[in-house]
């Protein structure tokens, strides 16, 4: 089979010819069908990040992966041949160590891949595989931010940092909770995306008024939340500077830079504070494909391109390079 193997000594990506891996007897072969391209696949080409728990030098990237069931562990008695399924992004160890695909272990830019049995959600068959293979991170990583570490609540206000991938995501589901969403981010293409799908307000980050539109948004308050989808360490200060007493700040993009508070006295008088998100959980990925099934949350406008495995380098290098703005990348065995 082909796939797109990192290896992480030499720092070199390339697509290469590998055996169809066999299924023990708590595993399943899926046989993928699209896979979701990723900036932290970039971040991870580009050394921004890292694998926490990698065994060996190369591994096969991916971690947005929706397929067919091809063949069953012995051991495996919920799932049939011939299910489509999503792969969920990540398990955890022995442990309780949360191990991510694609990174830490196998994952779906390849024709194949093997994964364990609890490790998969069914799908319904009219759940298109290119929308579904996004679900298990562009989609559930910001419900789990949104509903788990923010825990916002409807008639909440919040900030979007970074309306690409991730952000695009937050500011529909953010409206699904029922709150108002202020996006914001330097792209004018993007911002006008973000009103588009129900945005309240677009600024641009390097407005010198930002600050000010966004208080006058908000009645003059501050939003409750701000999340950082974008990645940037400047734009942390400027998230700060607009949150509501007792505001908070969720960071989902990752820069891998120190956190800066510029006034401890004001960061401590206001009660504000700051998140780290990492991630969803399976229950996460089971609540999103409930709301498109349903009707509630719409990812039709949510794949700009799907292009064939054998570029998955080009797909990458578009998606870090913004290349006609795209949310999500698919890729197609």
């Amino acid at each position: 089979m082909r796939a797109g193997r990192f290896n992480v000594v030499s720092r070199t990506f390339a697509m290469v010819d590998l055996p169809i891996p066999k299924p023990s007897e708590n595993e399943v072969l899926v046989k993928v069908m699209a896979a979701g391209v990723c900036l932290s696949d970039a971040h991870f080409l580009d050394g921004i990040l890292a694998p926490s728990s990698l065994e060996s030098d190369a591994v096969t990237l991916g971690h947005e992966v929706a397929g067919i069931i091809e063949e069953i562990g012995s051991s495996v008695t919920n799932f049939q041949l011939g299910d489509h399924v999503v792969v969920v992004a990540g398990i955890r160890d022995q442990n309780g160590k949360l191990r991510t695909q694609g990174f830490d272990y196998d994952g779906g830019f390849a024709e194949y891949v093997i994964c364990l049995a609890e490790n998969l959600i069914s799908i319904p068959l009219a759940l298109p595989f290119e929308q579904a293979c996004i679900i298990p991170d562009a989609v559930s990583t910001p419900w789990a931010a949104i509903t788990q570490t923010a825990q916002m609540q409807s008639s909440e206000s919040a900030a979007v940092f970074g309306v690409g991938g991730l952000g695009f995501h937050a500011v529909q589901l953010l409206k699904v909770v029922g709150c108002s969403v202020i996006a914001i981010d330097p792209s004018e293409f993007a911002r006008n995306r973000a009103l588009e799908i129900g945005a309240d307000f677009a600024f641009d980050s390097k407005d010198p008024d930002l600050i000010a539109k966004v208080r006058s948004a908000t009645s003059g308050t501050g939003v409750d939340a701000a999340f950082d989808f974008a990645g940037v360490s400047s734009i942390r200060k400027q998230a700060l500077s607009m949150l509501a007493e007792g505001g908070k700040i969720v960071i989902v993009g990752i820069a891998n830079e120190p956190i800066i508070i510029p006034s401890d006295m004001a960061f401590a008088y206001r009660r504000t504070q700051i998140l780290g998100h990492y991630g969803s959980e399976k229950f996460h990925t089971k609540e999103i494909i409930q709301m498109v099934s349903d009707g509630a949350l719409d990812l039709s406008t949510s794949i700009s391109k799907i292009l064939p495995l054998e570029r998955a380098l080009d797909a990458m290098t578009q998606l870090r390079e913004k290349v006609g703005n795209p949310i999500r990348i698919v890729l197609k065995p």
